[in-house]
């Protein structure tokens, strides 16, 4: 486990470019005053493009480990659930920053993963807290917004990476940890 730790965390330095978007086009107004009238002059503005990129920390180790878990706890239908309620909650927090990409809050999704961990599964809740997590996180925020990224003027944008990388990696950590403490709890409470 420690391996795949971390893996991730130095796989978060490296991403493999999937396409690049080209800049928009904008049109600017620039006024010019002659004889003592204004004109609007519209020119057009180029932007910079933006790289679309796959970080291997962020997006491709909690993937492949995400089927992983799912295949070995076998809660294909749970799995897909508990992904598409973090998927549907990480989207409505998620938010553009102009020049950056897309944040979102740091610590709602672990809360959330674990809590879909210890609804949806008594026997597996911390993989399936795991896999809801990282990929809903990773839906919510990085596929889903894909739309806005052209708009935001940041030169690259990776998917899994940058500050989204610390949001999968710390909602696959601390939900599990999360799921872990209040199963403990649980079970020292049941016992005599």
């Amino acid at each position: 486990m420690l391996a795949l730790l971390l893996l991730t965390f130095f796989g978060s330095y490296v991403n493999i470019p999937v396409c690049y978007l080209a800049a928009q086009t904008m049109a600017a107004d620039t006024t010019m005053s002659v004889w003592g009238m204004r004109y609007a002059i519209p020119h057009l503005a180029e932007g910079h493009g933006t790289v679309v990129a796959v970080d291997i920390g962020g997006a491709v180790i909690p993937f492949l480990l995400s089927l992983y878990l799912l295949g070995k706890n076998r809660f294909f239908l749970r799995g897909l659930l508990g992904i598409a309620i973090v998927t549907v909650v990480v989207h409505l927090m998620a938010y553009p920053v102009r020049g950056v990409g897309i944040a979102v809050p740091v610590f709602i999704p672990p809360l959330i993963s674990a809590a879909v961990g210890l609804v949806l599964s008594r026997r597996s809740p911390a993989p399936l807290a795991y896999v809801a997590g990282s990929m809903g996180t990773l839906l919510g925020a990085d596929i889903l917004n894909l739309g806005k990224i052209r708009g935001l003027g940041a030169p690259v944008a990776s998917i899994g990476g940058a500050g989204t990388f610390d949001g999968i990696f710390l909602t696959g950590i601390v939900s599990v940890l999360l799921v872990s403490l209040v199963s403990r709890k649980g079970s020292a409470e049941e016992s005599p």
